[in-house]
């Protein structure tokens, strides 16, 4: 089944559009190799269902954080595998059965990030009853050595300015994020939960957390990094990833500021790529790319399952 699925399991690496990193690298590491390797942690399952001589096997990951968070078992579907020849009935009878079992162990909240190549295991979804919640572009610079923009005033938030920082992430809501986008959440706990991630993010989970740092300007935005360590190392080039920002109406302007120095640190720190996700609806970001320099590199769907 892997053979059967090689031409698109590729594509599940979240670096795939960057096409100075070999793509037999990327494969053993994120794509088929390390599909071919799991499960290869705790946390990782695999759901295999047979029937009338043809299998499937569903690949997924329960996810300890969000679940004590949201007090409701969570996992995150990775991939699937399957004859393409398979009947789309047995397909659906595998997602059912899987969902059905996630379900008997007292529910569940279930979502997976599907690039958009894997036109099968998008139907798939579907026609199983998945909802689509969010598309994502996937932007990345790689001309950093290059970058030339002015500079901005900026500093690392402190540990101390967490509670803050999320107060800035829950009050700049945005409807088409795949929290505020699927009514399963509801408004107030999509706020709430990006208010924790945001702290979180000043309290260690990234690497640092950029905020404006101009006299007499209060701080309404931040912009929060990871810079990929263990990623960087398997494919032997720096990276920084825009994990989540935001900016409120006492910071306009400043979100092109911030992701303006989240590169010139990636060049000092030789990193090869910035990469940042943003929503198919954000055109406002779109024109950040575009002034900064940064290329469309490809689009995943997000769709989620419950019950």
């Amino acid at each position: 089944m892997l053979s059967e699925r090689a031409p698109v399991l590729p594509f599940y690496s979240p670096y795939n559009f960057l096409r100075d990193i070999p793509a037999d690298q990327q494969a053993e590491w994120f794509g088929p190799g390390r599909f071919a390797r799991f499960p290869a942690s705790p946390h990782e399952q695999v759901f295999t269902f047979q029937q009338q001589g043809q299998q499937v096997q569903l690949l997924y990951t329960a996810l300890p954080w969000d679940s004590e968070y949201f007090g409701v078992p969570t996992f995150k579907l990775l991939t699937a595998l399957f004859d393409l020849v398979a009947p789309m009935a047995d397909r659906v009878a595998a997602l059912q059965a899987w969902q059905q079992e996630l379900a008997n162990r007292g529910g569940f909240y279930c979502f997976g990030e599907i690039p958009v190549e894997d036109t099968a295991l998008l139907q798939t979804l579907t026609a199983s009853g998945w909802r689509l919640v969010e598309t994502r572009l996937q932007f990345y610079h790689s001309q950093i050595s290059e970058f030339n923009q002015p500079r901005y005033a900026v500093r690392a938030a402190r540990p101390d300015e967490a509670t803050h920082i999320g107060q800035i992430a829950a009050a700049a809501r945005n409807p088409y994020d795949r929290f505020h986008a699927d009514p399963w959440f509801g408004e107030a706990r999509a706020d709430a939960f990006l208010a924790r991630y945001a702290s979180a993010a000043v309290q260690g989970y990234c690497d640092t957390v950029l905020i404006p740092n101009e006299s007499g300007l209060p701080v309404d935005s931040f912009l929060a990094i990871s810079d990929l360590t263990a990623d960087a190392t398997k494919l032997g080039v720096g990276l920084s990833r825009v994990v989540l920002t935001a900016a409120g109406p006492q910071n306009r302007g400043w979100h092109q500021r911030l992701v303006s120095e989240t590169v010139h640190r990636a060049r000092e720190r030789d990193a090869r790529y910035v990469l940042m996700t943003t929503q198919a609806t954000n055109r406002a970001v779109f024109r950040t790319c575009e002034k900064l320099g940064f290329q469309l590199g490809g689009s995943t769907h997000v769709l989620v399952c419950h019950q």
